[in-house]
């Protein structure tokens, strides 16, 4: 059981997109060793105005722009 750092809603795993922080490839999405957050897999918690301020924090460390289009288009994918 994960908690959504968006909604904070608490779901199993398989229900959550995985982003992990990884100190060599960068930031990975369902893959990698390093510190994770999770998120629903849902348009409403990806469209968080605040979204990419709470994965700099849970994520710790700065996010560029391309990654939050490769995110968008992931969550696109299990819509």
């Amino acid at each position: 059981m994960r908690r959504c750092i968006s909604c904070r809603a608490i779901l199993d795993r398989e229900s959550l997109l995985r982003l992990t922080n990884d100190h060599q490839k960068g930031i990975l999405i369902n893959s990698g060793i390093g510190r994770s957050a999770y998120i629903c897999k849902t348009k409403s918690c990806a469209g968080d105005s605040k979204i990419k301020k709470k994965l700099q924090k849970a994520l710790k460390r700065s996010i560029d722009t391309t990654f939050y289009k490769i995110f968008e288009m992931e969550i696109e994918n299990y819509n």
